[in-house]
């Protein structure tokens, strides 16, 4: 029993199916009723978005961090070239696209929400790679480095482009010195538990953005790389990560799962908007990721192809044009970036819409892989996990 448990609890973190259960039920409520549904979701809005998702960025900035370790994918400049390339090209095409359609069809007031189209879902673009391509194909791990590269660009974005409020730079200079200081004391005490990091400098950062004007989410990224680490990264979402203990992999995993039941907040929280409420926003957002994210991945790629960089073996272009369709599912941080750029009315509710309906990217991925032969059978593999997934499974070493 307690076996078939764990399998099905994995089952439901690996595929993110909490963040989509908050989804469904905010889609299904405001379409009911948006009056009520607003009642129950607004309250939550501080407490999920600028606290809870603190430790859904803390995470996703420690895969970051440690794929730039000696051993890492984005370790030297030669590995990092090509899925760096892709992961900006997958950005500034979407965002090209929609500025150009907002600029010239309107409402101006849309452009702000440039960033929305150019986030990539870490969790369902593997996902549904894992559908589409056999386990063992390059174009998965490639996928997951385009992935953690642009989370890495999407936190600048975010931390520059999207304050919260009136920038005090004065403030978050000197709150965030101490936040900094204070976690590299802690480091140098050779401070084993996560948990002083998260209370102290965490605590300050979080203060010095919230202050200071910035995003508050964005509150452990800085604190993330002074928390004791391993010497080396294994690689991506290596299974062997369970076994050790350092402290920033003991944070992972003890936030783990408690982030995903804040992902479902989040979903609930963020989701809810009545269909007739699909508008220019919608079209926009869906123009730059399902046009946007496959051309720009393709066309960077190719440019860094030409500079000397060097695609993995065996991934053909026609692959590369599967994994841009799939890169387009924005879902989570693309609704992130919506609720940053808009305030509540017409934009945000059209903005949301375009980032819950970016899934369409799913099927026209795998209609695609069937144009375009992608080699192997279609796969269910779980090999690869996301940031967010329960760190679950047979010790390696067995």
């Amino acid at each position: 029993m307690t076996g078939t448990r764990s399998r099905i609890a994995s089952f439901i973190f690996d595929n993110s199916l909490l963040l989509l259960a908050g989804t469904a039920a905010a889609v299904i409520w405001a379409n009911v009723d948006v009056r009520s549904y607003d009642a129950v979701a607004h309250p939550l809005h501080f407490w999920v978005n600028d606290v809870g998702m603190v430790f859904f960025f803390a995470l996703a900035a420690k895969e970051v961090f440690e794929a730039t370790l000696p051993g890492g994918p984005l370790a030297s400049a030669r590995r990092a070239a090509a899925p760096l390339a892709a992961a900006v090209g997958g950005m500034v095409a979407p965002a090209l696209i929609y500025v150009a359609l907002a600029s010239t069809r309107g409402p101006t007031e849309l452009v702000r929400g440039w960033a929305i189209p150019c986030a990539t879902d870490i969790a369902f673009s593997a996902m549904v790679a894992r559908v589409i391509f056999p386990a063992a194909h390059p174009a998965i791990p490639f996928l997951l480095l385009l992935a953690i590269a642009d989370d890495a660009l999407g936190l600048v974005i975010l931390a520059v482009f999207y304050p919260s409020g009136s920038l005090s730079p004065w403030t978050l200079a000197g709150l965030m010195s101490v936040a900094i200081a204070a976690a590299l004391w802690l480091r140098r005490r050779r401070t084993r538990s996560f948990w002083p990091y998260i209370v102290g400098p965490g605590a300050l950062s979080w203060a010095a953005l919230y202050l200071g004007g910035f995003h508050p989410a964005l509150a452990l990224v800085p604190i993330v790389p002074f928390m004791p680490h391993s010497p080396a990264d294994l690689g991506l979402f290596d299974p062997r990560e369970d076994y050790r203990h350092d402290t920033l992999n003991r944070f992972e995993h003890w936030w783990a799962t408690p982030v995903h039941f804040v992902l479902l907040l989040f979903g609930f929280a963020n989701a809810g908007v009545p269909f007739e409420q699909i508008g220019a926003g919608t079209y926009y957002v869906l123009a730059g990721l399902l046009f946007g994210k496959p051309l720009g991945i393709l066309l960077f790629s190719g440019m860094a192809r030409l500079a000397g960089a060097h695609l993995p073996p065996g991934l053909r272009v026609g692959e590369l044009l599967v994994l841009g369709v799939v890169a387009a599912i924005g879902f989570t941080v693309s609704l992130f970036f919506a609720t940053a750029a808009f305030s509540e009315g017409p934009a945000l509710a059209e903005t949301k819409m375009g980032a819950l309906l970016s899934f369409v990217a799913a099927p026209i991925a795998i209609v695609t892989s069937r144009v375009v032969r992608v080699h192997g059978r279609l796969a269910t593999a779980t090999a690869k996990r996301s940031p967010t997934s329960r760190k679950a499974g047979r010790d390696p070493r067995e």
